[in-house]
């Protein structure tokens, strides 16, 4: 071998092991960033003329395992889903209170029919007449809060598919540049492994808010499809519309057009769910919300309310009302209409009849809503009336069964408490999948140890080649001096 191609041989060495350094220093001071793929130097034999010419650099390689990474990005839209929907069951259950809590709907009727009890006892006492009027006020306010912060909970989940569609337009519109930015480099011999680091945290933004497939392309690009088969891009990156509502009453529903579904175009992509194929990630839990688990919460509670007024409306309860007089509690200040329904723990009120503030009199809790005079101040057979009618089994439309007020809100109180574990028992499992498919992809990451190792062998390497060059420069020394 020449003096020139040991020469050739050492430079091309040094140069090796100096972008293999800059490769190892990359991997260890990102080590701990998320999206960051391990990077590997490939090196091959140079040869001029069938003879060795030293080190020829190939190119940095991205390790990945996009089957790994394809399930991890599943697993984290399956954790979006049930986070997002745990946090809002949670603060159902939270809002209603549970039935000993003396500050909830269970807690208020229970005050309530201990009211009626020491009214009873002492009915010519207008102090105690007008404890039960506090309870009264207290019951129809709770069941007031509780059903607007049901809808304060919709318009938070139309917010949170506002923002879902945004975050998805736009992370679509980044990766549409990055194909574009990472084809170039490649075309033009440079290294597009930051470039994909980029790429692969915006593919997996989009993978929390719909479930997609990740499809390769030509030039390193890459196509994305939702798994229900909607192409979100390939080549151009599909944009969606979407128009939040601000204010959302009980009676705005998606069939109503009270709340918008997700276009494309001015086109819906199903007008039955809003969302259509843009399914399985943290968006259409949003719409489930929206549309479904809150709905039935607001059911819930103008159910309730409805058992409340009927129970006092009954002319056997109370012998002065008439067929179109409301009872002591009312809808709006008028007759409940039982066809009527939505909404109606946002109208709930007490009959201003036994309100001395709203011109009536306290007397007509002892004597009857319609009463037109005072009774015998002694007579509690109306207020054990009233609270007869608390205790007595009732159903609601026929079609729930039949119990007390207090076991009418004990139900509504179980069933959200339900839907909390069961989601919680669902986030669980999701949250443990995908940990484990997490840890499976840092496994396949940067190991630092691993790397310092590579690093030591580097610097051997670059210590012979830079021995070498200075064993050809005595040598080139020695022949000079001859």
């Amino acid at each position: 071998m020449s003096i020139s191609q040991s020469l050739n041989n050492a430079v091309s060495g040094l140069t090796a092991t100096s972008r293999m350094a800059e490769v190892v220093s990359s991997n260890l001071s990102n080590a701990l960033t998320e999206g960051y793929a391990r990077r590997v130097l490939d090196t091959s034999s140079a040869s001029i003329g069938g003879q060795g010419a030293g080190v020829r650099i190939d190119g940095v390689r991205r390790i990945s395992d996009p089957g790994l990474i394809s399930d991890r990005r599943l697993s984290d839209a399956a954790l979006a889903v049930q986070t997002r929907m745990s946090d809002t069951v949670a603060r159902i259950e939270a809002q209603f209170s549970a039935p000993d809590d003396p500050s909830g709907l269970g807690g208020r009727v229970a005050a309530l029919e201990q009211a009626l009890v020491l009214a009873g006892a002492d009915p010519a006492s207008d102090q105690r007449l007008g404890v039960v009027l506090t309870r009264l006020n207290e019951v129809t306010a709770v069941l007031q809060t509780n059903a607007r912060a049901v809808q304060t909970m919709r318009q938070d989940a139309d917010a949170d598919i506002a923002r879902d569609v945004s975050d998805l337009n736009t992370a679509l519109r980044r990766v549409e540049q990055l194909n574009a930015d990472i084809s170039r480099s490649r075309l033009t011999g440079g290294d597009p492994s930051a470039l994909m680091d980029e790429r692969q945290r915006a593919v997996d933004r989009i993978g929390e808010i719909v479930t997609i497939r990740e499809v390769a392309r030509p030039n390193d690009q890459i196509a994305l499809m939702t798994t229900s088969g909607l192409q979100l891009l390939d080549g151009p990156a599909m944009q969606f519309e979407f128009t939040q509502t601000p204010t959302i009453t009980s009676f705005m529903t998606l069939t109503s057009g009270g709340v918008a579904g997700i276009t494309r175009d001015g086109v819906p992509l199903d007008p039955a769910d809003g969302f259509g194929k843009l399914s399985g990630g943290s968006l259409e839990a949003s719409f489930a919300l929206r549309d479904s688990t809150l709905v039935d919460a607001q059911t819930a509670l103008d159910e309730v309310a409805a058992d409340l007024i009927t129970r006092f409306a009954d002319p056997a309860v109370d012998p002065t009302l008439g067929p179109a007089d409301p009872g002591l509690l009312t809808d709006a200040g008028g007759l409940h209409d039982p066809l009527d329904i939505v909404g109606l723990s946002r109208r709930i009120s007490v009959n201003a009849l036994v309100n001395p503030s709203a011109g009536g009199d306290l007397y007509r809790i002892r004597d009857g809503v319609m009463a037109v005079a005072p009774g015998p101040i002694g007579d509690a057979s109306q207020i054990d009336r009233w609270g007869e009618s608390l205790t007595a089994a009732q159903t609601i439309g026929g079609t729930i069964p039949a119990l007390s007020a207090s076991g009418q809100i004990a139900r509504v109180a179980a069933q959200f408490g339900t839907d909390r574990i069961r989601v919680e028992e669902q986030m669980s499992y999701a949250a443990a999948r995908r940990d484990t498919l997490y840890q499976a992809e840092l496994a396949q990451g940067v190991d630092t140890d691993q790397e310092l190792q590579i690093l030591l062998r580097v610097e051997q390497a670059y210590g012979a080649n830079a021995k070498l060059m200075q064993t050809i420069n005595a040598m080139i020394q020695t022949l000079m001096e001859i």
